[in-house]
């Protein structure tokens, strides 16, 4: 790939039938995912291929116990098939608690998206914050690196 040129994205967004999603579908329209999405793919992908899906409390809390064993709908759930060259996921987010996570951090519902649609896009690479401690230092510096090249206020500053 030629430096400054970013890989190829085929994005599908999906919303979930249940609930009032109005305020999320305003806060996720497609060309703002196609462009936090880009930021965050690495130099050494070529292409990509992502489905981001909203989801409600009820699948939220289904997917991470089934696939994590965690019985909680957590924020955003990262499902890699393939890396580079061709980056393969789904990322799947789940509107409540991305909805009550912004609202206590005092955050617009679109930063914090955002911010998360970065974080699983790094996730699909390989990106582990998991791991260790370096791990985690490692991807939050990347993250807030990638949110500010983007416009977007320093996710872990203050705090």
């Amino acid at each position: 790939m030629n430096p400054g040129s970013r890989p190829a994205l085929t994005l599908s967004l999906q919303f979930t039938r249940a609930g009032d999603l109005a305020a999320h579908r305003a806060a996720l329209p497609r060309h703002r995912v196609r462009r936090w999405l880009r930021a965050a793919l690495g130099d050494d992908v070529q292409a990509a291929e992502i489905t981001v899906r909203i989801v409600d409390a009820a699948e939220g809390q289904q997917l991470n116990r089934n696939f994590r064993g965690k019985d909680y709908a957590t924020n955003v759930l990262t499902f890699d098939y393939s890396g580079a060259p061709m980056v393969a996921a789904d990322l799947v987010l789940c509107a409540p608690v991305v909805e009550r996570e912004a609202a206590e951090l005092r955050k617009p519902l679109a930063e914090h998206y955002a911010h998360l649609l970065v974080h699983g896009a790094l996730h699909a690479q390989g990106w582990d914050h998991e791991t260790s401690e370096a791990d985690a230092e490692a991807m939050e510096a990347h993250e807030s690196a990638i949110l500010q090249a983007l416009g977007l206020p320093d996710p872990y500053a203050g705090g």
